[in-house]
């Protein structure tokens, strides 16, 4: 079994964080914390990024559109709340933007439309105006746009009557 170490050279810790980023695209944030519970100081934290950023390893547009690509096809994620978590690790609005144009538009509307019909199926295909608060809350919870969201449930017959 192995243990965890207390300290590392800036070559080791370089190695580590370069198959860390290997692994999976990550963000600035994520790579800081795994060097700060290095014990990394902030001169060798700095040092260890620019290597990564020079060297692709780090690439924050790449991270958008996979986080993006990522969570909208696995999670059924909405523009809004991919949007709330880019930003919440500290992307940029330009590397937003580009990740959110991973998601195609006309299959955004199909699985919002998948998503309502699999929610109300649970929910007892009752049309009443307390089904439709419950599928509005829902999807917007998964981070769909209000507009939207009314379109597809007028379309769908839960109207607010």
């Amino acid at each position: 079994m192995k243990e965890k170490r207390s300290t590392y050279t800036l070559e080791e810790a370089t190695r580590l964080l370069e198959g860390y980023c290997v692994y999976q695209d990550r963000c600035h944030a994520e790579v800081e914390i795994k060097l700060k519970s290095m014990h990394m100081i902030p001169a060798v934290i700095d040092k260890i990024t620019l290597h990564l950023l020079e060297n692709n390893f780090l690439n924050e547009e790449r991270y958008a559109k996979s986080f993006a690509r990522g969570k909208y096809k696995i999670k059924k994620w909405g523009r809004r709340k991919i949007e709330r978590e880019l930003s919440m690790n500290g992307i940029s609005s330009y590397n937003i933007r580009t990740g959110l144009l991973e998601i195609e538009e006309e299959a955004y509307q199909a699985n919002l439309l998948a998503l309502t019909e699999k929610k109300y199926a649970e929910l007892g295909g009752k049309k009443s105006p307390d089904n439709r608060r419950k599928l509005f809350s829902y999807l917007l919870q998964k981070g769909y746009e209000s507009d939207l969201i009314c379109e597809v449930l007028s379309k769908f017959g839960v109207d607010e009557n």
